[in-house]
């Protein structure tokens, strides 16, 4: 089984095949090579963890034997970054694991994991360099909701909790643009759309991580089980969520990230296609950071959830 000091060795690395890039293997190597033959990126197949494949491709047997054989994903995703498969690394027939998994049916690990992604909303809004007066009362807001969650609540009572923080931090974390609110994907404006890039990013390697372990990534300890939804993978990232948040503030600040670089389609914002390598960039630069935070976090989870620890005991997953 990967270890932390392997995963940190380890590289992920987007591929546009709509621009031209083309994708290839030598002695042992991963190639990427731009619309003119000229290698942009090159890198031993030993240190691969995932390729994000963006646009169409063909899979051959040679591709898929080689992810086995190294031991890294294949991700296919559309060009609006929407995943529809992931080929290669897991662990099959980790049946103890699973069977605990559907044996679990309370929610005060989700409860614990709302508490843990709140609070590193509130960490974000300290992080805030200059504090109104309006994002000290969300953060005073927040660390009430906190200490809410200490209390064991249902299901419900939780997710209310949940969606008036999301209320007071968003209004606040944005309040460097015109904020129109949350809307996962309405696609109502390009913050909306660019947070659910940075998201769908993280979704993958959180995914990905999961399924080293053997982990069922369709049955959540808090998400609901909707038909081919991934509770799961909803259920861990939600307290990494403010990472991506952040990064998109910055992003804003700095001007990486604009009305100008979308497109609007049937009310719907679309990022420009040619824009997509940019903002992969700045948004997966950020994600990068944590990287070994996020390993170390499920595995952390794994041998908390195959031990059955007290939900006490619950690793949390702090940003900084």
């Amino acid at each position: 089984m990967l270890s932390a000091n392997d995963f940190s060795k380890k590289q992920i690395i987007f591929l546009f095949t709509n621009t031209g890039e083309k994708l290839s293997f030598s002695n042992d190597n991963i190639v990427i090579k731009g619309k003119e033959g000229k290698i942009k990126h090159q890198s031993t197949c030993y240190r691969l963890f995932m390729v994000c494949v963006v646009g169409n491709i063909s899979i051959t047997s040679g591709l898929i034997q080689r992810s086995k054989k190294f031991g890294f994903a294949i991700c296919l995703m559309s060009t609006t970054f929407r995943v529809y498969e992931i080929i290669g690394s897991r662990m099959e027939g980790n049946t103890m694991l699973r069977k605990r998994q559907y044996e679990y049916t309370q929610n005060d690990i989700g409860r614990k994991i709302e508490q843990n992604k709140i609070a590193n909303q509130m960490d974000t809004l300290k992080n805030i360099r200059k504090k109104t007066e309006e994002i000290k009362e969300g953060i005073e807001f927040l660390q009430d909701m906190i200490d809410k969650l200490n209390e064991p609540l249902n299901y419900l009572e939780v997710m209310g909790i949940e969606g008036n923080a999301a209320r007071v931090y968003f209004t606040r974390v944005f309040n460097n643009v015109k904020w129109n609110g949350r809307k996962p994907r309405i696609k109502n404006d390009y913050i909306n759309v660019t947070l659910d890039i940075g998201y769908t990013m993280l979704f993958n390697i959180v995914d990905a991580i999961l399924q080293i372990y053997g982990f069922d990534t369709y049955y959540g300890v808090f998400h609901k089980c909707f038909y081919m939804r991934k509770s799961l993978v909803c259920d861990l990232m939600e307290p990494m969520r403010p990472i991506v948040d952040y990064s998109v503030r910055k992003a804003i600040n700095l001007e990486q990230c604009k009305k100008e670089d979308f497109e609007v389609y049937d009310n719907r914002w679309v990022l420009k296609y040619k824009m997509n390598s940019k903002y992969i960039q700045f948004l997966m630069k950020d994600i990068l950071e944590y990287k070994d935070e996020i390993f170390v976090y499920i595995q952390k989870y794994y041998r908390f959830f195959m031990k059955m620890k007290s939900v006490e005991e619950l690793p949390r997953f702090e940003v900084h």
